[in-house]
Formats: C-alpha cells, sequence, structure tokens
C-alpha cells in the first residue's frame, strides 16, 4: 500500500497526505545519501611474549585489533588476535565459562580469567596481558602449574573415612546445616589466581602451600562425613605450609569465582589452637 501511495505522489502531488509526504521524503533521503559507516574503535593489546624455541630476551608485543568484530572478552581478544594476526601466540583455554581456570593470567596488573574480564573500553590506554606472576613460564601466556598441583594433591583432597558404610554401595548422608558449611570452598577451580597473587607464595613457593591448597584443606576438614580431622590439621601444622600467610587479603580480592580463601586459612588456625 505504501508502495501505491508514492507512486500517486509522483503524478498527482495536490492530493498527497500527510503519511504520503512522510514516507516520500524518507525515500528521497534514502536515495540521497548512503547510510552512515559505523565508526571503528581500535584497541592495543601488549601481551607478554617468550618463545624457549629462541630464548631470547622477552618482549611485550603490540597487538591492535577493531573491538567492533570482536566480543567482548579478553579472552575473545586473544582468539581474534591467534586467528586473524599471529598464529604464534600461545595461552590456554577451554570453557570459556569461568568453569575450568583454564585462562588465569595477569590482565592490566589484575590476575583474573580471560574469559570473564571484560575488555577496557573506556579508555584508549592499551591493554597489558602477562603470564600469571612468579611462576615459571613455558610459552607465552602459559605457565607450569606442576609445583600448584603437587601442593593441592599434598593435603589429600578426597573424603577419607576410618569406619566403612553401614550399607555397601549407599553414599554417605550428610544434613543440609553441614552441607553448607562447605559453601565457598567447594566452587574453587583451582586457577591458581588466589595463590600467584599473595606475596607469602611468591617468597615460598616450595614450603607454603598457598591460598588455593589451604582452602581445599579447610574443604575436607569441615566435612562432616570424612574421619581424618585430626591428621589433616597435624599434616599441616606447619611454620611454612601454614603459618607463612600473613592475613595480606590479596588471593581473596584475586578469586575470580568471589571466594574467601584468607577467611578459610583463618578458620584452620583457629583450629589448630584449640
Amino acid at each position: 500500500m505504501a508502495t501505491g501511495l508514492l507512486r500517486r505522489a509522483t503524478t498527482t502531488p495536490a492530493v498527497i497526505s500527510p503519511i504520503s509526504r512522510l514516507l516520500l521524503s524518507r525515500l528521497h533521503a534514502t536515495e540521497a545519501s548512503p547510510p552512515p559507516q559505523s565508526p571503528t574503535t581500535m584497541k592495543t593489546f601488549q601481551i607478554y611474549r617468550w618463545n624457549p624455541d629462541n630464548p631470547s630476551k622477552p618482549e611485550l608485543k603490540n597487538y591492535e585489533i577493531n573491538l567492533k568484530d570482536c566480543g567482548p572478552m579478553v579472552l575473545d581478544a586473544l582468539i581474534k588476535i591467534k586467528n586473524e594476526i599471529d598464529p604464534s601466540l600461545t595461552f590456554r583455554r577451554s570453557c570459556r565459562e569461568g568453569i575450568c581456570g583454564s585462562c588465569a593470567m595477569n590482565i592490566d596488573g589484575c590476575n583474573g580469567l580471560a574469559c570473564l574480564t571484560k575488555i577496557e573500553t573506556s579508555s584508549t590506554a592499551a591493554s597489558m596481558v602477562t603470564p600469571l606472576p612468579h611462576m615459571f613460564v613455558i610459552k607465552d601466556l602459559v605457565v607450569d602449574m606442576t609445583n600448584f598441583y603437587n601442593q593441592y594433591k599434598s593435603i589429600e583432597p578426597w573424603l577419607k573415612r576410618k569406619n566403612p558404610a553401614t550399607t555397601p554401595g549407599k553414599e554417605y548422608l550428610q544434613t543440609k546445616e553441614d552441607r553448607k558449611k562447605l559453601d565457598g570452598m567447594d566452587e574453587c577451580i583451582l586457577c591458581a589466581c588466589c595463590s600467584t597473587s599473595c606475596p607469602s607464595y611468591w617468597w615460598n613457593p616450595e614450603s607454603y602451600l598457598g591460598p588455593a591448597a589451604l582452602l581445599h584443606a579447610h574443604r575436607w576438614i569441615a566435612d562432616s562425613r570424612d574421619e581424618y580431622t585430626e591428621e589433616r590439621l597435624e599434616a599441616i601444622n606447619d611454620e611454612f605450609k601454614l603459618y607463612r600467610c600473613h592475613t595480606i587479603m590479596n588471593c581473596t580480592r584475586a578469586c575470580p569465582k568471589g571466594l574467601n580463601p584468607a577467611k578459610q586459612i583463618q578458620q584452620i588456625k583457629r583450629l589448630e589452637a584449640k
């Protein structure tokens, strides 16, 4: 119907209705000028680069991308750079949902997950992306997690029982109240953001267990189904394993899941003091 009105308007101007005039003016405006182009938003990323096959001095390499063609997260930018600019860029990633913890790195001076960290668009300053601090770098943004995982393994993160289940093949029951005590601990994804933000862990990485391992230690100490509470407390009652924590709170600020490792360490210290 609108087309018919426009055709009549070109032959009989005296009978143009207000609606037809509006449609006609819009049509002429569209034909006269092309649609405006959306401005590009360029962003520079300074990314730490080091290759063990060519062990020269590490460097920060600049990459510029158009944010209009990129997702909102830092991981989206890294994937775009690797796919379209420099395929040699190396980093870990998996779930892209803040569940696996693979893409932990230092972004603009703060530890975090690249998949959960939004690209800073309010500033034209370059964003700096480096590996987790005070860790051995394997290549680029990939660090060696061997020591971190060994410390986690050392606290024996599994249910330990002295008495077998009363009914074989059945689960160990737990009240809702006891289960609630584990909230804030079993959500940890072992990304190492907390431990690698802790100065005590930087200074004593071989002897201090670190916030992540100690949080998991308290997770099993607090579990009502576990029967090795005293043995677990004794195993970490050490000047370095536990008491290198000076409650600096960097671990709590760095946790991408909003957990409080420092609080769990303090809970262990209270139990040790009894």
